[in-house]
């Protein structure tokens, strides 16, 4: 039994051909050939849109994840302020009632 040959030889299973050039073939096989040919094209293709279909929705997914998160820590950075700004208004009354009560 023969080794298999390097690619781009010459074994016959392999033989690359050009279908309008080949003598031997009939009009129909011509037809079979042509047509498993864009079969394999339209494989290749969706493999190739599967791929970047899942890019897209992890970048989405990354971007519906950082809004989200974003909204989050801005509501929470949003209830600190208020929070602080309360005891800010409070030290001022407090301050103020304490000169108030210095002052008479």
């Amino acid at each position: 039994m023969a080794a298999p040959q390097e690619p781009g030889g010459d074994a016959a299973f392999a033989r690359r051909i050009d279908p309008a050039r080949e003598p031997g073939l009939s009009p129909q096989q011509r037809l079979l050939m042509a047509e498993v040919e864009r079969v394999q094209r339209r494989r290749a293709l969706q493999r190739r849109l599967r791929g970047r279909n899942a890019l897209l929705a992890l970048s989405i997914g990354a971007v519906a994840f950082g809004i989200y998160g974003y909204t989050f820590y801005s509501v929470s950075q949003e209830r600190f302020l208020d929070e602080l700004e309360q005891e800010a208004e409070a030290a001022r009354a407090r301050a103020q009632a304490r000169a108030e009560s210095a002052a008479s």
